[in-house]
């Protein structure tokens, strides 16, 4: 157990998909996120689809940008139809902040900019699991 983690979020029994082309950002998020949560990458959505099973979900999605780009914003209403009730953060470049606020208007739950820090993914992610006496997580609607 690495010094800094609480024992009572590294057992809650929720799980982070780590879905990034790229595999450093892949590792970093996973290595990361691993102590105080399960925590699984995957290179696409494809892959993360095919390793889900009734017991395998995830409560979080980390997102990259990049799939966004190539894909368009609907991926995020598919993966919201595939695993029900996850929530997603887009992980982004700062060149890539305009797709990160088209998915967070398509109905991502969040955004982390790059480079990543380890007090700014665990926060980010406590957040939107509304643990660790993080505020409650409210969704917000965006005007057109």
């Amino acid at each position: 157990m690495q010094i800094g983690v609480e024992t009572s979020k590294a057992v809650d029994q929720r799980r982070v998909f780590v879905i990034d082309e790229d595999e450093i950002t892949r590792a970093v998020l996973q290595f990361m996120l691993q102590d105080e949560i399960e925590t699984h990458e995957h290179a696409n959505p494809e892959d993360a689809f095919q390793s889900t099973n009734e017991w395998l979900k995830p409560n979080v999605i980390l997102l990259g940008a990049t799939f966004l780009t190539a894909r368009g914003t609907g991926l995020i209403s598919e993966l919201a139809e595939r695993f029900q009730g996850v929530r997603i953060i887009i992980v982004h470049d700062t060149a890539e902040e305009d797709i990160a606020l088209a998915g967070m208007k398509a109905g991502a739950h969040g955004a982390l900019s790059k480079p990543l820090r380890v007090e700014a993914v665990r926060k980010k992610v406590d957040t939107i699991l509304g643990r660790g006496g993080a505020a409650p997580l409210v969704q917000l609607g965006f005007m057109n």
